[in-house]
């Protein structure tokens, strides 16, 4: 199914972001990119929330979030009350991330993964459904008392 995808990174995950925009655009899905545009140090946040609200609002389908460990920029976006983000560095995590926690973010730690698995994580994340059942239950109570 081809979706519209939000992306931001940090100056880490910048060198590969447009190459992961090429490719999902490519196979169909349209990217909305909130920056950052270069290498120069920025503050991650500043990225991350525009990301997190274009899913809020419903603008966009899914998010991909990027920088050096992945964790700054998903800690950021699960403070936005609707966001699962879900920082992911292996085949299982970004498959069991929609499986088990409907994620709508994927975070990818850009100075620990190569282009090549950050694509492949993505689609992956892409693909997987969200399996519901049991696991409903618990991702309703993720947002419970914010």
């Amino acid at each position: 199914m081809k979706q519209k995808i939000a992306i931001g990174c940090d100056h880490a995950g910048f060198p590969h972001k447009d190459s992961i925009i090429k490719h999902l655009t490519e196979i169909g899905h349209e990217v909305k990119d909130f920056g950052t545009f270069s290498l120069e140090s920025v503050d991650y946040p500043d990225f991350v929330h525009p990301v997190a609200i274009s899913i809020e609002s419903k603008t966009c389908d899914a998010g991909i979030l990027l920088c050096g460990s992945g964790n700054g920029v998903a800690i950021t976006a699960n403070k936005h009350k609707n966001i699962r983000a879900a920082l992911v560095w292996r085949d299982d995590i970004s498959a069991l991330s929609r499986q088990h926690n409907d994620a709508n973010v994927i975070c990818l730690p850009t100075r620990f993964i190569t282009l090549k698995e950050a694509i492949h994580f993505i689609e992956i994340f892409l693909a997987t459904e969200f399996e519901g059942g049991r696991h409903a239950r618990r991702v309703e109570k993720i947002s419970e008392n914010c």
